[in-house]
């Protein structure tokens, strides 16, 4: 028996820095990646391998498994990969291609179904392209949604009936948003008292899970100043604070909404001043991503909640101007496989 969560390793665009950053984690970070393997496709992840071959820096040897089962017998600094068929070789770095979006989707396809049948503990999903996912005919904007279509199908219910919200973390801080990958006119729709709601339920679920105790939760206002009472704006009264009221009816530790230019500073931890919060549920994705991003890019983590499986994601995207060049750093994704390998371990316990 092994006491670590087995997790997949999503291979991400081929033409960006995705097979690169994995190669670099299993190279880099061998403790953290024990019980990890790699789904893609086998010489993709062997080029990237070999971008890591220079002065000073060792080569990494490629293990090819066929079953999730063998990552456990494979050595450390070696990247198991379960290379599924039908993808494209190599393709060329740094451009936008249809091919590639295909092939980034199905990986993530493969391993979601294979977290929802219990087969691994989790899924870590290296950087697509949106663009490329359009190419390729998918009508999802980004893994967040793919992978709440999977969830459902998998559920038998609709769409609406599998809820999924984003966050992003950090050391300093997280974020959780009400509305993900929407123009912001959407966005501001998308803010009611159902919704956001939605949103503080499924953050609380989440994070208890994960910390072990009740998440502490500020949620944001929409407008400037949290509205001023209705002079900036009508949103916080109508929809946003009847939400929080609900919340905390329901018993959950959550206050708002709160001027949502000063209570990212507020929740903001460090090693001198616990922040006043666990999470910040900001109303829409560039509102809660930017404080996030800001402090701290390199060791960011994506998380899905709401779904009945553990997603986590480095917080950068394919990086097409770079890729190929060896210059891609892991760190993010090394944050990721920690933060999945934490959520895993807190849904066995539950």
């Amino acid at each position: 028996m092994h006491s670590a969560p087995l997790l997949a390793i999503t291979q991400g665009d081929p033409a960006g820095i995705g097979p690169e950053i994995v190669a670099k984690a299993f190279r880099d970070a061998p403790e953290q990646m024990l019980g990890c393997f790699v789904v893609g496709e086998l010489q993709t992840l062997r080029r990237a391998a070999e971008l890591l071959q220079g002065p000073g820096r060792c080569a990494l040897p490629v293990a090819e498994i066929a079953d999730p089962q063998e990552a456990w017998s494979v050595p450390p600094r070696c990247m198991p990969v379960l290379s599924l068929p039908g993808l494209p070789g190599p393709l060329p770095f740094g451009q936008v291609q249809a091919e590639a979006g295909r092939s980034a989707a199905e990986c993530v396809r493969w391993a979601a179904r294979q977290a929802l049948q219990g087969r691994i503990a989790g899924l870590v999903t290296a950087p697509l392209n949106k663009e490329a996912l359009h190419l390729a005919g998918l009508p999802f904007p980004g893994h967040t949604e793919l992978l709440q279509a999977e969830a459902a199908q998998h559920a038998g219910v609709a769409l609406a009936q599998m809820p999924v919200r984003m966050m992003l973390a950090n050391e300093a801080l997280r974020t959780v948003l009400v509305s993900i990958h929407v123009s912001l006119r959407d966005a501001i729709d998308a803010v009611t008292k159902e919704q956001v709601l939605e949103t503080i339920r499924i953050t609380h679920e989440a994070l208890l899970r994960a910390l072990g105790r009740p998440p502490r939760i500020a949620v944001a206002g929409l407008n400037p100043h949290a509205g001023e009472a209705g002079l900036m704006g009508r949103e916080e009264l109508e929809h946003i604070a009847p939400a929080v009221a609900a919340a905390q009816a329901l018993g959950m530790q959550v206050v708002g909404p709160e001027p949502p230019d000063t209570v990212f500073m507020r929740a903001r931890h460090s090693a001198e001043h616990l922040g006043a919060f666990d999470v910040v549920v900001a109303m829409y994705h560039d509102q809660g991503l930017i404080p996030v991003k800001y402090l701290g890019l390199d060791e960011g983590v994506n998380v899905t909640l709401g779904l009945p499986l553990v997603r986590t994601s480095p917080d950068h995207g394919t990086a097409f101007d770079i890729a190929g060049q060896g210059l891609a750093d892991a760190a993010s994704l090394i944050a990721a496989v920690q933060m999945a390998r934490r959520l895993a371990a807190g849904k066995q316990q539950a």
